[in-house]
């Protein structure tokens, strides 16, 4: 039986969809869900870092730069802090104990080492559909902890009726090359 259900997600579409599915497994067998958003520079809507090349040539530029980088990074921490709050408060709505956490950090191995500290019973994440070099360059945290988690991990599938960003870039340059 179910008891603790550790849910992998980000601010995208999958996001919603992985809550959304965790939140009826977690009613379905009275579990408890722990939230998780790991905070990562490879997650779609993240901060660029600045580039610091040009330090000698204009002295004031690194420090503009960090500061326009340091008021992005916090934006995009209190974002991903609103969204566990929304969806822990739904959580809470529908009668399920929910908390949640928001850790900086390499997203795999992040929700691998949380499910041993929390001794989570599932672990409940996304797969957005890469493949072939996307996944390749890009890889596949659902990928990892696949392999590398001591926990059962359920994966959602993006929906068909979403179209994931790969295949925008496929369908694009599909177009560009028959005009």
């Amino acid at each position: 039986m179910l008891k603790k259900i550790l849910v992998a997600l980000d601010r995208s579409e999958m996001g919603q969809e992985v809550f959304t599915q965790a939140l009826s497994l977690a009613q379905v067998m009275s579990a408890e869900l722990l939230l998780l958003h790991v905070l990562s520079p490879e997650e779609d809507g993240s901060p660029y870092i600045p580039m610091l090349s040009n330090v000698d040539y204009y002295p004031g530029l690194s420090g503009q730069s960090l500061d326009l980088y340091q008021k992005q990074w916090d934006s995009f921490k209190d974002e991903g802090v609103r969204m566990l709050q929304s969806f822990c408060a739904q959580a809470n709505l529908a009668d399920v104990k929910a908390e949640f956490s928001q850790i900086l950090g390499n997203p795999g191995n992040t929700i691998c080492k949380l499910a041993t500290q929390w001794n989570a019973d599932l672990i409940v994440m996304g797969h957005r559909g890469r493949s072939g070099l996307a996944e390749f360059f890009l890889g596949s945290v659902s990928n990892y902890v696949l392999h590398h988690a001591n926990y059962s991990v359920y994966i959602v599938h993006y929906p068909r009726n979403l179209t994931s960003p790969e295949k925008t870039v496929e369908k694009a340059a599909e177009n560009a090359s028959v005009s």
